[in-house]
């Protein structure tokens, strides 16, 4: 469980591609997708730990994006964080309905979006370790 995690960002602003990148680099394998179509194909063919999500992209927004992974058997265990500059308690509220784990509003605080991911790829371990004992304890 210590190999390098893998973060997919899906986000069509290159300043915000840049700048999540650039912090979480060092202790995260990134791709990186540009609009919500790649972004599900990058998903279905990486299988990234977690996905960092913006909702406002043309074409297909996010809330599109997280449906799409959610209905696929190959994506839909993928932990989904919304970063967003939508920042209404309605947009948050619909994003973690529709299977977001987290939802961070922008200008987003790199602590606390490190933290957020540790936290949920924690919980992806955890998860791991009891489907690992449940298979040893014969259990499905």
């Amino acid at each position: 469980m210590n190999e390098t995690k893998k973060v997919l960002i899906i986000d069509d602003e290159k300043i915000n591609i840049m700048a999540l990148a650039h912090f979480l680099k060092p202790d995260y394998e990134i791709t990186v997708a540009i609009d919500g179509h790649s972004g599900i194909d990058a998903a279905e063919r990486q299988s990234p730990d977690i996905i960092l999500l913006d909702i406002i992209m043309p074409e297909m927004d996010g809330f599109e994006v997280i449906e799409q992974l959610k209905e696929s058997q190959k994506t839909k265990d993928i932990p989904v964080i919304f970063i967003t500059g939508l920042s209404n308690t309605k947009d948050e509220e619909k994003g973690l309905s529709l299977g977001a784990v987290d939802f961070i509003t922008k200008p987003f605080n790199k602590p606390i979006v490190k933290a957020r991911i540790e936290t949920q790829l924690k919980i992806l371990d955890y998860i791991q370790i009891i489907e690992d004992l449940k298979k040893k304890l014969g259990e499905n």
